[in-house]
């Protein structure tokens, strides 16, 4: 990662293909922590300096395109209105280039001299970040900046922090004083972060600053800025600003959406394609697109009329919305994705027949699969083989990691651009799927409905809250079968990480939950190997599944912080759990999709006053 020199110009401005200056590297990160921690946007340390991660807007080439292979997911592609993906650049020193970054937070202290001032006032030479008045002391970025939920970052206000009073009393104007900070180390508190200047005023700390109120009580609103965009002009902003730690996890959340690769998209066929969509969508005769082919690929024999004529037919089918580009529109299409993979994970795709390029495997046990008949779990699908494309669609600020809702959605880019950054993972999985006519039965308990009903409110109240606008906050997607799935999901992977060896972190849930589906698929995939050597897959033989489940199970009637974790009404990050903690079915964040929320074990196993609210509640009296 580099940060942009102060001065940068061509040898002649006119000539566009003038060669760009090498900038030194300031650090390395993986490329899987572009996507998930250090994304566009986000604050990142490098030794003892902070910079914000650039934009990928292609007028300013902050990303090196040259050195960002591309990735093909149709389906994903489409859904996310784009035409592919790029891997972040490497890091290797084998890498000419990288990401740039930019400077930021601008205000910062000299631990010598206790200054605290933007970082220009320093004077600091080129390349460097020191205090020049005290023997090229390396300087500390600000520990505080400022966010609102809109996205947009900015310095922390410290003159007006210090100030406050003067504004109090009507004055106007700067007090032409220089601040300083210091540490008084009588304790850990931000009450010992204080802040003083020479006009006199009186020294005050930073105790209140994270208040939610505490910068608008100041008359501080945000000006709209976004460093990590180049060139952005501020925008209009009415959100409140809020105080937060640099790195803290508050500052930076990515939207992070993902597709598997399933047929006729699995076969490397569409990769190969990904020059000729215009063109091929162009022809409507056969005869035409067999003679646009021969041109195109003379001596490949995988690239066949029919082949290529199946593609065509079902990119026509999945789009359901037309082409509009709303966000209920959006959200359609990829809903339809859930729905083409669930459809795809019941029929199968076996290896027979498949070339070396298939990347999606998926085949029945070929034991018995009557034992799992008394848990309402249907014939599970080992998924031998699988590839996801996981995209960094936009990012979000002051968003409740906990909260199994997505902010304000911050772009990537100032202008539109045709491609997201994405990493693409390969692994495998197994696919659980219960009895849909048992679990109807179920479902429309009135005790079980009313249970639910609850955790939605909770959360249609957390929608509402976060929305701009009430009227068009998202509805939640509690329901019955959904957070049974979702609970299932947890106690299965744990149970896996304890008896099969696989730690909670490294396996992921995908669920399929509506009216149409109900399924789990549980998977390991990783970005820098071909994913696990058959472990997980080993896991769904129906014997080995019956005995997970019976013991997840057990396991799940009982925890240790009951009878409180049973009995709670509203549990997790904005109440939006039941019968759910840390002891019990919480997961890494990494592994579940909706933010450890909408849980709830008293569905799977009942309550002791209710036993008739588990789902396999009968199975365990067997």
């Amino acid at each position: 990662m580099t940060p942009p020199p102060a001065r940068r110009r061509r040898r002649n401005e006119g000539d566009s293909a003038a060669p760009r200056l090498a900038l030194p590297r300031r650090g390395s990160v993986r490329r899987s922590q572009m996507i998930t921690t250090y994304g566009v946007g986000s604050l990142i340390a490098v030794d003892n300096e902070s910079f914000v991660v650039s934009g990928i807007d292609d007028a300013h080439r902050s990303w090196t395109l040259d050195e960002a292979p591309i990735v093909h997911e149709h389906r994903l592609a489409h859904a996310l209105g784009v035409r592919h993906f790029r891997l972040p650049p490497a890091s290797e020193d084998t890498s000419k280039d990288g990401v740039r970054v930019r400077r930021f937070p601008l205000w910062h202290s000299c631990p010598s001299c206790q200054s605290l001032q933007h970082v220009r006032g320093f004077n600091p030479p080129p390349g460097k970040n020191v205090c020049t008045d005290c023997d090229d002391e390396p300087l500390v970025p600000s520990r505080f900046v400022m966010a609102c939920e809109d996205g947009h970052l900015d310095d922390f206000p410290y003159w007006k922090w210090l100030h406050r009073r003067n504004r109090e009393e009507g004055a106007t104007g700067l007090c032409g004083g220089r601040m300083s900070m210091r540490f008084s180390g009588q304790s850990a508190s931000l009450r010992s972060v204080l802040v003083s200047c020479t006009c006199g005023v009186p020294e005050v700390s930073m105790e209140g600053a994270f208040r939610r109120s505490a910068l608008s009580d100041l008359g501080v609103r945000c000006e709209g800025r976004r460093p990590w965009l180049k060139d952005a002009p501020a925008e209009f902003c009415a959100q409140t600003p809020r105080t937060l730690q640099r790195g803290s996890s508050s500052v930076w959340q990515p939207v992070l959406k993902s597709a598997l690769s399933i047929p006729p998209w699995s076969d490397g066929l569409a990769a190969k394609l990904s020059k000729h969509w215009d063109n091929l969508r162009a022809y409507s005769s056969r005869a035409e697109l067999e003679i646009y082919l021969k041109g195109a690929f003379p001596s490949d024999p995988t690239v066949t009329v029919d082949a290529v004529l199946k593609l065509l037919a079902a990119e026509q089918e999945e789009d359901p919305a037309s082409g509009a580009e709303s966000d209920t529109a959006a959200a359609s299409r990829y809903q339809a994705l859930r729905r083409q993979e669930y459809e795809r994970l019941c029929a199968g795709n076996a290896l027979r027949d498949k070339g070396r390029e298939e990347q999606f495997v998926c085949e029945p046990p070929v034991s018995d699969a009557s034992a799992l008949a008394p848990f309402g779990v249907g014939r599970p699908m080992l998924v031998k083989r699988l590839r996801e494309v996981r995209a960094l669609k936009a990012f979000t600020r002051i968003a409740d990691p906990e909260a199994s809702v997505e902010g304000h959605e911050a772009p990537l880019s100032l202008t539109p651009t045709d491609w997201l950054p994405a990493m693409e993972v390969h692994g495998e999985g197994v696919f659980v799927r219960l009895d849909e006519e048992r679990l109807d039965s179920w479902a429309d308990s009135d005790a079980v409905v009313e249970r639910v009903e609850q955790m939605r409110a909770y959360h249609d109240r957390v929608l509402r809250e976060r929305a701009g606008d009430p009227t068009q906050a998202p509805a939640s997607p509690a329901t019955p079968r959904m957070v049974l799935l979702h609970t299932l999901s947890h106690i299965l992977i744990n149970e896996w990480s304890l008896g099969a060896g696989y730690p909670a972190a490294s396996l992921r849930e995908r669920l399929y939950a509506d009216d149409t589906m109900a399924g789990s698929l549980i998977y390991t995939a990783t970005s820098d190997s071909a994913g696990s050597l058959g472990g997980l897959v080993a896991q769904g033989e129906p014997r080995r599944l019956d005995d997970t489940l019976g013991s997840a199970l057990r396991r799940s009637q009982w925890c240790s912080a009951d009878p409180l974790c049973m009995e709670t009404e509203t549990g997790g990050a904005n109440g939006i759990n039941r019968a759910a903690c840390h002891a019990c079915v919480l997961l890494p964040e990494t592994s579940c999709e909706h933010g450890n929320g909408l849980l709830d074990r008293a569905l799977l196993v009942g309550t002791p006053e209710r036993p008739d609210l588990g789902f396999f509640a009968h199975a365990l009296v067997l």
